[in-house]
């Protein structure tokens, strides 16, 4: 047989269990921007949550995002398809073959590249260690990912300054691919005319040349949340970061004890490439990311 509930009702007792006070806040509500200070002041950190609720609260910049995932998404498609008519799969594997601890290390290294000692490309009966077994290989998969990040923050970027379009959003990315692809056409051109005898191929300048799209990331980030003086601040220091890079690891692929046994003029050349190369990073990134910050 189902019992029936009982309400009980409290007696007449003179002491009351009072409520146990709300417990304060681990943190302060910084939604609406600026919190109330003594004196009209904005509290500490007001600026960078108000920068950060605003770039993810804008539904035009949603929207761009969302379209510029599907133009990133498209691109690759297209790109792979074409790249498996032309490339071998196999030797295109190898510039993929990363994993989290390889891009870990690396984004590391080309963010603050100056106390790397060992810059030389690891062998094993001579052929080339994979990414993912040696940090010095160059990758395709962080200038991948790096690209179709670029065109999504480019496209929120776009949004939040109310100039989001289609064109202009396809624009901007395929003025990115246009320049990098430029740069390992002359790269291209520089190696054959200095007669440089290395194992550099086109997808080994086209990984190095990629790299540029995390400078540029951060770049663009850093100036959404911080204004120009922190988009100059970045901007400066990614460029000198990837110059370093450059500089090294070109030096070590195309201008190792092999190559340098030429003559004088040759040598002068062949440095010059890799210093031209490394001069022109800051100038492209530059080109490429002011119109995103204002």
């Amino acid at each position: 047989m189902l019992g029936v509930p009982v309400t009980c009702k409290p007696t007449g007792s003179k002491h009351r269990a009072r409520a146990a006070p709300d417990p304060p806040p681990l943190f302060d509500d910084t939604s609406g921007g600026y919190s109330s200070q003594p004196g009209g002041y904005p509290a500490p950190g007001a600026d960078v949550a108000f920068n950060v609720n605003h770039l993810l609260g804008d539904p035009m910049a949603n929207m761009a995002m969302a379209y510029g995932s599907s133009i990133a998404s498209h691109g690759k498609d297209m790109m792979n398809k074409e790249l498996h008519r032309f490339v071998s799969v196999n030797k295109l594997k190898y510039f993929f073959a990363v994993d989290t601890a390889y891009v870990a290390k690396k984004l590391g290294l080309l963010v603050f590249p100056y106390t790397h000692q060992n810059w030389e490309v690891q062998y094993s009966r001579d052929v080339p260690l994979p990414p993912r077994q040696d940090l010095n290989a160059p990758d395709l998969y962080i200038p991948t990912m790096a690209f179709i990040t670029y065109v999504l923050l480019a496209g929120m970027a776009l949004g939040i300054q109310k100039r989001f379009s289609p064109e202009v959003l396809g624009l901007c990315a395929s003025t990115a691919l246009v320049w990098v692809v430029m740069e390992v056409l002359a790269l291209l051109l520089g190696i054959y005319l200095a007669t440089v005898r290395s194992d550099l191929s086109t997808f080994h300048l086209l990984a190095y040349s990629g790299y540029k799209y995390v400078g540029m990331i951060l770049s663009v980030l850093t100036g959404l949340l911080f204004g120009s003086d922190g988009y100059y601040v970045a901007l400066a220091w990614t460029s000198s970061a990837l110059m370093y890079f450059i500089v090294r690891s070109l030096r070590t692929a195309a201008l190792g004890p092999d190559s340098m046994g030429g003559p004088a003029p040759r040598q002068r050349l062949q440095l010059y490439l890799t210093l031209g190369a490394a001069a022109f990073q800051p100038l492209i990134i530059y080109w490429l990311t002011f119109h995103l910050v204002r």
